[in-house]
């Protein structure tokens, strides 16, 4: 038996990267998926092309996180198409570094708006569907235990997601929804490509201090995503599970 079968998830921005991953993986095992994208569509409908071809169930979904108007319709696009809604993948991101000296408002509201308020919206839609045995899990990072120098605003909006985890699994845990993260150390996506981590001296470092001498790959966290997903992790909720090769 699939550990999903008969689930619907949501996992935003799933259109590349960690999210794209989960969003396999989710499928893989059962799941109905709604594949959700900001702006890339092409690359969120291959997504769901390849979970289609074998054999599993997805939809793209536009919408940027945000906004709350766009959150609820990524929301009601995944009960509308499947009639429920089982789990939530928040893992909609971005990330800019920059010393303090040269961080800018723009950026700050950015990061901020996305990776913490937009989570909040997605959580407060899907909160109208979830029911008892449901998991919400946050994408956060392990930037919030090593602190790496130029990453003020963005290591301030994982700590937050990781603040949030913890009371959201207190406020929701009467209802027996299940609520924790998952916080990754560097893992290859087009982001970290994009951002010219890929190939640097910071991976190189990054490498020697992970004592299994290697960054990680999306399936590293999309399988943890799915054991969150399930019933098999049916009594953890709170917790933040630090998927980083063991890098502190």
């Amino acid at each position: 038996m699939s550990k999903l079968a008969g689930k619907v998830a949501v996992v935003t921005g799933a259109s590349k990267g960690i999210g794209a991953g989960i969003a396999r993986a989710l499928a893989a095992e059962g799941a109905s998926v709604v594949v959700n994208y900001s702006s890339s569509k092409a690359a969120a409908d291959a997504v769901v092309a390849d979970i289609t071809a074998a054999q599993g169930k997805a939809i793209a979904v536009g919408g940027d996180v945000s906004k709350a108007a766009d959150a609820e319709g990524i929301i009601k696009a995944a009960v509308e198409t499947y009639g429920k809604l089982d789990i939530l993948v928040n893992n909609s991101g971005v990330y800019q570094l920059a010393p303090i000296e040269e961080f800018t408002e723009e950026q700050f509201h950015n990061q901020f708006n996305i990776n913490v308020l937009g989570l909040l919206l997605t959580t407060q839609a899907a909160l109208k569907h979830l029911k008892e045995g449901a998991s919400i899990i946050n994408i956060s990072s392990v930037v919030t235990t090593i602190t790496p120098p130029t990453s003020a605003v963005y290591s301030g909006t994982k700590g937050a997601v990781d603040a949030i985890t913890g009371v959201l699994s207190r406020e929701l845990g009467p209802k027996q929804i299940r609520v924790n993260a998952i916080n990754p150390g560097i893992v290859i996506t087009e982001g970290t490509h994009e951002a010219g981590i890929v190939g640097s001296d910071f991976e190189t470092m990054a490498v020697s201090q992970t004592p299994l001498g290697r960054v990680g790959q999306p399936r590293d966290i999309a399988s943890i995503a799915v054991f969150l997903a399930s019933d098999d992790s049916g009594w953890l909720t709170g917790e933040r599970i630090v998927a980083s090769g063991g890098m502190r």
